[in-house]
C-alpha cells in the first residue's frame, strides 16, 4: 500500500483533473453586513479573552458616580440626593463618550501588530474590519450605561420619564457614542503607538466632558465659559438625555444631536476610509 501511495503521489496532475478541481462551484461572496457583523463578533471574543478590557466599563462610571456625588453633591445642591438627580445623567454620558476612546486604542494596536493587513487582503467590504469593530464596542457602551442605570437606582436616582424615557436616552446615546467612535479610527490610522491615541483621545474627551453641563448648571459660570459650553456637543447630548430621563423632550436639542452625530460620521468616515486604504 505504501508503494502505491507513494506511486501515487509521484503521478503528475494532469490538466484535465486540475480542471475538475477548480471548476467546482464558488462559495457566495459575502456581503457587507454579515462580514460587518462578523468582525463585531470577533470584538466581543477579544472582550471574553481579554475581560480586564471592560475596566473601564464598569470602574471608571461607578468610581465617578460615588466621588462626585458625595463629595460635591452637598455642596453643590443642598442634598445628595437632588445632585444625583442632575448628575447621573451626565455621569452617563460622561461614561459612554469617554469609552469611545478604546475604539481607537484596539484599532492601533491591530494595526501595529499587523492584523489589518490580513484583513485588507481579505475578499470582503473594505470597511468592515472598521464598522466591525465600531458594533462590537456598542455592546461595551450598552454595558457601561446598565451600571451607571443600576447603580443609580440603589442610590436613589428616579427617572421621571420612567423605563421609556431611559431606554430613549440610551438609544440615542449609543448612536452618538458609535458616531464619534470614528474621530478615534481615523486618529488610530495617523497616529504611530496605542499610546499616543490615548495620549491624543485623552487630550480632546477631558475638555469636552467637563467644560460642559455634566456636572453642574452652566449659569452661575462667566459669561464666556457659558458660550463655550453652549457649542460643546457634550452639553446638548448631557441635556438631551437629562431631559428624556425626566420626562421632558427637548425636540430642538434631540435634533442638533442628531445632526451632530451625523456630521461626525459625515467628515471623520470618509476620511477614516482614505487613510485605511492608503495604511502601509
Amino acid at each position: 500500500m505504501n508503494a502505491m501511495s507513494a506511486e501515487q503521489a509521484s503521478a503528475p496532475v494532469t490538466e484535465d483533473a486540475l480542471r475538475s478541481v477548480l471548476a467546482g462551484e464558488r462559495p457566495s461572496r459575502p456581503g457587507p453586513v454579515s462580514t460587518s457583523l462578523t468582525f463585531g463578533w470577533r470584538a466581543l471574543l477579544k472582550i471574553k479573552h481579554v475581560p480586564e478590557q471592560l475596566v473601564d466599563v464598569t470602574m471608571f462610571p461607578i468610581m465617578f458616580t460615588l466621588m462626585f456625588t458625595y463629595l460635591f453633591g452637598g455642596a453643590l445642591a443642598g442634598s445628595t440626593q437632588e445632585y444625583l438627580q442632575f448628575l447621573l445623567p451626565g455621569i452617563l454620558v460622561q461614561a459612554n463618550v469617554m469609552i469611545t476612546m478604546n475604539t481607537g486604542i484596539t484599532l492601533n494596536t491591530d494595526i501595529q501588530k499587523g492584523v489589518f493587513d490580513r484583513f485588507r487582503s481579505l475578499p470582503v467590504w473594505r470597511p468592515s474590519p472598521l464598522v466591525g469593530a465600531l458594533l462590537g464596542d456598542v455592546v461595551r457602551y450598552s454595558i457601561g450605561s446598565a451600571i451607571v442605570i443600576m447603580l443609580g437606582l440603589v442610590l436613589g436616582f428616579r427617572p421621571e420619564g420612567g423605563a421609556v424615557g431611559v431606554v430613549l436616552s440610551v438609544a440615542l446615546l449609543l448612536v452618538f457614542s458609535f458616531c464619534l467612535s470614528w474621530l478615534w479610527t481615523m486618529l488610530s490610522l495617523i497616529l504611530r503607538t496605542p499610546n499616543s491615541v490615548a495620549g491624543v483621545s485623552m487630550m480632546v474627551m477631558f475638555p469636552l466632558t467637563f467644560v460642559s453641563n455634566i456636572f453642574v448648571d452652566p449659569k452661575t459660570m462667566p459669561g464666556w465659559l457659558q458660550a463655550v459650553i453652549e457649542v460643546n456637543p457634550i452639553t446638548h447630548l448631557a441635556t438631551v438625555v437629562r431631559g428624556l430621563m425626566h420626562g421632558s423632550v427637548p425636540a430642538g436639542e434631540i435634533g442638533w444631536v442628531l445632526v451632530s452625530s451625523v456630521l461626525l460620521v459625515a467628515v471623520f468616515g470618509p476620511i477614516t476610509m482614505v487613510l485605511y486604504r492608503n495604511k502601509k
